[in-house]
């Protein structure tokens, strides 16, 4: 079964292995993935922080926190971002995925990261633990580079970038405010050159009642800026049950990251989340990472905290090998304080 990426030949044992086991109807079952109901997330109207009155404001930023809170994700309109901005990244974006899968994967970008274009998912020993999906992981300290191969992209993803980014910020000050902690550590910590965009398609996929587009997992950044076309097929585990996110052409999706967990102490939650497979129509999706350097200590601004303080580069460092070693992401119960911490870690 031909498909592009050519997950079937790439990943042919591991498809084979599912596939002596769909005689046995327990073990298929097992491997779909799991209907969900729609479910609207918070919606934030940004227009208010700076055209409306103090206490207009004043309610925006409770709004903002209540969400990282109660959900964890939230979708944010009049967000400041131009129109035209979005749907230009967007057709930058499908040209750059319509480029031949051997130019993709073989050095068509000799000077970007050797990880800069991924696909399916090396480490999985199961269906469950694949994505059917490619991306390229484009950290923003690059851009100088990306310019030297195509010069449209490159001016392109630095406006959607630089509008982001301010965004990002500007709701993690927010954030910060809202548990009076200095807001100006984000500033300080997550400069640009640490941030990062992950541009991602879901092609369609023949098996998609058996795997998903994005297999389910928290981010490890503080906070994630999400621009999605309106496919759909993102979902988020709300009251212990997963949720559909039905899009809306005029919002962005924000969602909390371990980071912002951990350094909020507990109050703000890492939202778990995944894509489910579509069989006959592609997805696109764009998300901006707000990430500090790996230096950056992440301690909780409360005490006693739940978490032990640790630097970013441990944490992704963790997170690797617990990748490699489990086929899955253990995340923030690894740096639970001592008393707090889980005997399945």
């Amino acid at each position: 079964m031909e498909s592009d990426p050519p997950f079937h030949e790439k990943y042919k044992n591991l498809f084979s292995s599912f596939a002596e086991k769909a005689g046995n109807s327990k073990a298929a079952h097992e491997n779909e993935p799991v209907m969900a109901d729609e479910c609207a997330p918070p919606v934030v109207d940004l227009r208010w922080l700076s055209a409306g009155d103090m206490e207009q404001k004043e309610c925006c930023k409770r709004e903002i926190a209540g969400a990282a809170n109660q959900w964890g994700l939230f979708q944010v309109v009049n967000h400041g971002i131009p129109r035209e901005i979005l749907a230009r990244i967007k057709r930058e974006q499908v040209k750059l995925f319509r480029i031949p899968f051997h130019k993709k994967a073989n050095d068509r970008f000799p000077n970007l990261p050797a990880e800069y274009y991924r696909w399916g998912t090396p480490t999985a020993s199961s269906l469950t633990q694949f994505s059917w999906s490619e991306a390229f992981h484009i950290p923003l300290e690059n851009l100088a580079k990306l310019k030297l191969l195509n010069s449209t992209l490159s001016k392109t993803i630095a406006e959607f970038a630089e509008a982001t980014s301010e965004l990002a910020q500007g709701i993690a000050e927010i954030l910060a405010e809202n548990l009076g902690c200095s807001p100006t550590f984000f500033s300080k910590n997550c400069l640009r050159s640490s941030c990062y965009l992950r541009l991602n398609r879901y092609p369609p996929c023949p098996i998609s009642s058996q795997v998903f587009g994005l297999v389910p997992h928290t981010d490890s950044d503080f906070l994630t800026i999400l621009y999605q076309d309106q496919v759909g097929g993102l979902q988020v585990v709300k009251d212990g049950r997963w949720v559909n996110i039905k899009p809306n052409p005029d919002s962005l999706i924000i969602i909390i990251g371990d980071l912002f967990q951990a350094w909020s102490n507990g109050v703000y939650k890492s939202m778990e989340h995944r894509v489910v497979s579509n069989h006959r129509v592609e997805r696109f999706s764009i998300g901006y990472f707000l990430c500090p350097s790996n230096e950056t200590v992440i301690q909780p601004c409360h005490q006693p905290s739940i978490y032990r303080k640790f630097s970013f580069g441990e944490y992704r460092q963790q997170v690797q090998q617990d990748v490699i070693a489990t086929g899955g992401k253990i995340g923030l119960r690894r740096f639970l304080t001592v008393s707090r911490n889980l005997s399945s870690c």
